[in-house]
């Protein structure tokens, strides 16, 4: 496991740390830089612990390498279409670092800034990160708050909370790397995959939503029974994007708040004997297979290449701000912004 020693410097005149936290028999480590989770022990059906999310075991790799490794992307993650949008009659011009499009918040977002560590127990650590009015194109001052918690189930809580001076849109999600046979380990087509979702949210050749909602049934994006993924992800529907890089509408999707409680099950995740369940509020399961992550030496020593993980990414509609048939991005003062995306471990095999 990476070494607190490695981590104890100030970035942007700000202390960065490192911190171990432990419930339910599993162990993470997590950073303020970017709130990235660095490490995350989960035992199999034999009981032997190994750290299941890709990453790097200093901290000049993680500000060097794999920008979107295990942090939190904000203000919105995915891709806002254009890099523009239209918000009470005036239109905000955002910083586009992908082709036309404005991507996980922008050339430097959340994944990049370093967070205020406020609270911290053998459980469970609370960040918060005050985005500045102007920051990447987004207008409002906006607070944001992260809490990761282990619990008892045994799980992995995250929790969000937000809030502005000034009307502003929000999509946050945690982008962690899995692989659940362990960092370094080869691939994820032997994972199974399955998703708890009757409509998908197709996306154009840039990766943006068209802002349509369609049926999975008789598609590719039918992943109501698990799947091997080897068995699914070199169809053509997939290899325009080298993988998956897809996101599913949830039921509910349409009565959606920025608050909502309502926690589902999302999708569930099966391989190196350990199951991974995604628990949210959000309406999308967004489900991305590491298709651009080549030659990176990660914590084992080992290569990671294409494929070699998965992103299991609970959070709002991507680019909702510009399709008005999707759930409202947008956060006005005097309201709060929540969510909760919780993964459930356990050593049945899906």
């Amino acid at each position: 496991m990476p070494n607190a020693h490695s981590f104890n410097r100030d970035v942007q005149g700000k202390p960065v740390r490192l911190y171990t936290i432990t419930g339910g028999g599993l162990l993470m480590q997590v950073i303020n830089y970017g709130a990235k989770i660095v490490s995350l022990m989960v035992p199999d059906t034999n009981g032997k612990m190994a750290d299941i999310v890709l990453g790097f075991s200093t901290l000049d790799e993680w500000l060097s390498q794999e920008t979107y490794f295990n942090g939190i992307n904000g203000r919105c993650t995915g891709r806002v279409s254009g890099g523009r949008f239209s918000l009470d009659g005036s239109v905000y011009e955002l910083v586009r670092n992908s082709g036309e499009n404005a991507l996980h918040g922008g050339l430097h977002g959340f994944n990049e800034k370093v967070w205020d560590v406020q609270e911290s127990s053998a459980r469970h650590v609370t960040m918060h990160y005050r985005s500045e009015a102007g920051e990447e194109g987004y207008p409002g001052n906006l607070d944001v708050w992260v809490t990761y918690r282990l619990t008892g189930a045994p799980s992995l809580n995250i929790s969000y909370k937000a809030v502005t001076d000034a009307p502003t849109i929000l999509n946050l999600t945690n982008h962690a790397y899995f692989n659940l046979k362990g960092e370094g380990e080869g691939d994820i087509r032997d994972h199974r995959l399955q998703v708890f979702a009757d409509e998908y949210i197709p996306y154009d050749e840039t990766v943006a939503p068209t802002g349509e909602v369609l049926p999975v049934e008789g598609t590719p994006m039918d992943f109501r029974d698990p799947v091997t993924i080897a068995d699914r992800i070199d169809t053509p529907f997939f290899t325009m994007g080298r993988g998956i890089d897809n996101g599913w509408a949830l039921p509910g999707w349409r009565e959606y708040r920025m608050d909502s409680k309502r926690l589902q099950r999302a999708a569930v995740l099966s391989g190196g004997g350990r199951t991974m369940e995604v628990w949210t509020t959000f309406p999308c399961m967004q489900v991305y297979s590491g298709n651009y992550v080549e030659r990176h030496v990660g914590k084992s020593g080992r290569m990671y290449d294409v494929q070699h993980a998965v992103c299991l990414e609970a959070q709002g509609f991507p680019d909702s701000i510009n399709h008005p048939l999707f759930p409202s991005p947008v956060l006005r003062p005097g309201e709060t912004f929540s969510g909760v995306c919780e993964y459930r471990f356990s050593d049945t095999v899906v």
